[in-house]
């Protein structure tokens, strides 16, 4: 069974970024008599409710999905994979049309009464307060501060924070700050290949990562009338612990000493939290802070600052992290992905395949 390499990883972000070097080498690639098998993250435009096309991928936890899809078919003797993603949501549909065709609940239940109300059931779930849950989101959000400077350095940073009404609070529950900022024109490559076919194209072995776990768990519906069913979490345990019983790593031991990094899906403070929980990063709400004090949650400054391009966040956060373990010491990372309101959820675990853990 080959392993699963990712060889190139790419994106462009509004006007920075380009994706000239993946498509040359996928070019190449093709070259050599190998035909990559097309895998695609749906945009906005593409009907939520509508049936998905094959190696067609949607909702938050799609580039997850995606991924392990590309596992299974290099495992099982496909030579090489293409994982794309492109949706230009700041520039490519009027204001009310995006609005709109994000109104996946319809008009009568928008996102952010849905996430009020699973948050709600999660306090409620957990015995806690909203007094509590205004801490954690606020500690969250300092969190993301911290990776998002460290990204783009300090100076930019400060420029590019929200102004202050967006630390206004929107609903009982949450600040504008504490949600997913959309407004980004997003496009992303990954490549995927077999062993065999990474040597033959002399891939350097530090740009050679390993696809070395993924797991996934679905509940059978999303919406209003499955809320009390996705706070429980349970289906993110079981990816979580699917993508470190496939890799062969305590992913939570591993990052709590500090020789591994994490990309937690950030749309809504529920979500983060929820993954801390299932993970076994942390016990209790009660000590989120203090673990959010000794470790960055994100990469890149989560989708709050670093913004969320619809169904393509996790492809950018796979991007990055390729980036990050090609270029530093760490050698494993973690991805993860929510779908919706979060009836799916999914995890990737990455290594470097200099490292043997």
């Amino acid at each position: 069974m080959s392993q699963a390499l990712i060889i190139s990883a790419a994106k462009t972000v509004d006007d920075s970024g380009c994706l000239q070097q993946s498509l040359q080498l996928e070019a190449r690639i093709k070259t050599l008599g190998y035909s990559p098998v097309q895998l695609t993250i749906d945009p906005l435009k593409t009907p939520w409710h509508s049936p998905e096309a094959e190696n067609h991928f949607r909702s938050g936890c799609a580039p997850i999905e995606a991924l392990h899809r590309a596992k299974e078919l290099i495992n099982n003797g496909t030579d090489v994979v293409v994982i794309s993603g492109k949706d230009d949501l700041k520039s490519g549909y009027e204001r009310d049309e995006r609005l709109n065709l994000m109104a996946v609940y319809g008009e009568d239940y928008p996102l952010t009464h849905a996430y009020n109300d699973l948050a709600e059931l999660f306090i409620h779930r957990h015995g806690a307060d909203a007094a509590l849950f205004h801490q954690l989101a606020h500690h969250l959000f300092e969190n993301y501060k911290c990776s998002y400077r460290n990204a783009i350095s300090d100076t930019l940073a400060a420029e590019q924070l929200p102004d202050e009404r967006w630390y206004n609070h929107i609903t009982p529950l949450f600040r504008g700050v504490d949600i997913a900022n959309p407004l980004i024109d997003f496009a992303g490559r990954v490549i995927l290949c077999s062993k065999k076919l990474a040597d033959e194209l002399s891939i350097p072995q530090q740009e050679q990562i390993d696809v070395c776990g993924v797991g996934l768990g679905f509940l059978p519906g999303d919406g209003k009338q499955h809320v009390e069913d996705i706070v429980s979490y349970q289906h993110l345990e079981t990816a979580y612990q699917t993508a470190c019983d496939t890799a062969g790593i305590d992913f939570a031991n591993e990052f709590r000493n500090g020789n591994a990094l994490l990309e937690t899906y950030t749309c809504y403070p529920v979500v983060p939290i929820a993954f801390l929980l299932a993970s076994g990063l942390v016990d209790l709400l009660q000590d989120i802070p203090d673990f959010l004090e000794q470790h960055r949650i994100t990469i890149t400054g989560g989708m709050n600052l670093a913004k969320g391009p619809w169904n393509n966040p996790a492809l950018n956060s796979l991007i990055e992290m390729y980036h990050q373990l090609t270029s530093s010491d760490q050698t494993i990372g973690a991805v993860h992905g929510n779908g919706g309101l979060g009836y799916r959820q999914g995890v990737a675990i990455l290594k470097q395949t200099t490292d043997q853990v």
